[in-house]
Formats: C-alpha cells, structure tokens, sequence
C-alpha cells in the first residue's frame, strides 16, 4: 500500500496521524526533498524521511505536533550537543548519529474533524446537516431509529420530532459526548427527559431546547442557534480543559538524544529500569554493556 492510500485509509477510518513531508535535504543525508512518511499516533512510521536516527526525531515532534494539533517545521542538523533551539513554527535538533548533511521536514497533523451526530429526518435536521459542513464538522445524519453515538462524537442533536428520541440521548449521555441537544418545546422537552434511563446530573447535560436564544423561527435560524451553542461550548471547553498531553521523553544513555518514550521506539529492561534509544544500533551498544551506560546517565 502506497503512503497515499495509508493516509486516505487512516482518514478514512478517523485516525489521527502526522504527515510529514522532506522540504529541504543537504548532502550526504539519504533522505531526498518530496520523500514522504506518516507518524501514527503510537508513534508507528509508514514510509521514508531519513534515517532511523532521524526517524526518532520525527517520531518525538510528530507526536508533538499531534498534541497541539499545529504544522511544525522541523530542521534536523548533525552534532553531538542536544541543545535545541526552536522559533514561532520551527524547531531545530541536533542529531549526534548523522553522518553529516542536514534534513528540513514540515510536519502536517492530519487531526479527524469533529464529528456531529444529527439524529431526525426533519427541515431542521436538514438545515443542521447543511450548515455544519462548512464549520468544519463531520456530519452524520440518521433516522432516529438508526443513531449509534460514537465516543469521541463533538456533539448529537435530536431534531426528529418524537422518533427515536430517548434511545439516542441515552446513548450519548452515557458514552459522554460533549453536548447533546434536543429539539423540542420547553413542556415536550422537559417529558422527554423525564423518561430518560439516566442519572440526574447526566440528565442535566441535555440542552433542551437546544440552541442560544436568538429568536430563530425557520427551519434554518434554529440551526444556526443550535450551532452556535454548539460551537460556544467546544470553545469554551477549549479554554478552560487541560491540554492535550505530550509524549513522554527519555534520554538515550548511548548518544544522549531525546526521544519520544513509546513502543514504537526501540527499548530495553535492564534491571527493571526501561531505557529507550534513537535506534537499534544505540540499542545494541547499551546491552553489550549496560552498566556502563546506566552508571553514565
């Protein structure tokens, strides 16, 4: 499979990777401008930017980039110190394993749109599908009888008028999706949760009726305020939640460079202490020995 088709397959399938892609190549490296590889989110390469040594700095900064869901420019330089520097965009390594040259890769996270689930085969439900494409959302749009909530849904809007209704938030409320609207009247609302299967505090997460207050009366003004609240709610939990987690770093005791502490990376017990390395060369050289290596880090 072409790295063409692993990407459109893993878009395909919603998972989140890092395309990254060689902009700038300085002989003797043997990565060449337009070589391409894509970082799963464990950490796993598809294709070829360079060596396995410059691989372990595309797995740490590509799993970087995927935590903060922004492109990075990453220049990778020969050099035994691994002080960095880094500007607006860009960041530069020094790499004590190449043999010289210097490699410049734009790394490109390629993060799943968010997905809205819009239950209901109504004007509002049609005007919901429409306008929340534009915005950036993956869009679903069911029968009522036909929701499955996703766990990692953004948000499910019941807009079906009494089909499906209850079994839909049910399963959104105790998946926790972020925002679950109905719409509804206040008085139909209010019986529809009532008969909910859930606990009260789930029960509270429902906004019903859905969408901010701006006096919409067609079909697609109270679309528009449905994504509005929705839109205001992801943004604020933006704001206020806790930042997407870094990978975790380890120093490789053979050459000293930093390097993203996942499976994917090669590593060693010794002693019950996990080590991690750049690549299966350092890997080797630190089992020959691995008290000498241990007592020097």
């Amino acid at each position: 499979m072409s790295i063409t088709d692993t990407a459109a397959e893993l878009t395909r399938s919603r998972e989140p990777f890092v395309q990254a892609t060689v902009v700038r190549a300085q002989k003797p490296t043997s990565a060449h401008a337009g070589d391409t590889a894509l970082v799963r989110s464990d950490g796993s390469i598809d294709g070829f930017v360079g060596g396995t040594c410059a691989e372990a700095s595309v797995r740490e900064y590509g799993l970087m980039t995927l935590s903060t869901n922004e492109p990075l420019l990453l220049r990778i330089v020969p050099g035994e110190a691994p002080p960095q520097s880094s500007e607006e965009g860009a960041v530069t390594v020094a790499n004590p394993c190449l043999s010289g040259g210097s490699v410049e890769i734009f790394l490109e996270p390629r993060v799943p749109a968010p997905r809205l689930l819009v239950v209901g085969e109504t004007p509002i439900a049609e005007a919901l599908a429409q306008l929340a494409r534009p915005l950036g959302y993956a869009v679903e749009a069911v029968a009522g009888e036909d929701a499955v909530p996703h766990g990692d849904d953004a948000a499910l809007v019941v807009a079906s008028h009494g089909r499906g209704e209850e079994p839909a938030l049910t399963a959104a409320l105790r998946l926790g999706v972020p925002y679950v609207g109905l719409v509804a009247s206040r008085i139909r609302g209010a019986a529809v949760l009532a008969a909910l299967d859930v606990a009260d505090d789930q029960r509270a997460r429902v906004h019903s009726p859905a969408g901010l207050d701006i006096g919409g009366r067609t079909a697609a003004e109270i679309a528009l305020s449905v994504l509005a609240e929705i839109v205001q709610e992801r943004r604020a939990a933006e704001r206020h939640g806790a930042p997407a987690a870094a990978p975790q770093l380890a120093v490789d005791p053979v050459c000293g460079m930093t390097v993203a502490a996942v499976d994917s990376s090669a590593h060693a017990t010794a002693d019950g202490t996990t080590w991690w390395f750049c690549c299966d060369g350092c890997r080797t050289a630190f089992l020959a020995d691995p008290a000498r290596y241990a007592a020097a880090s």
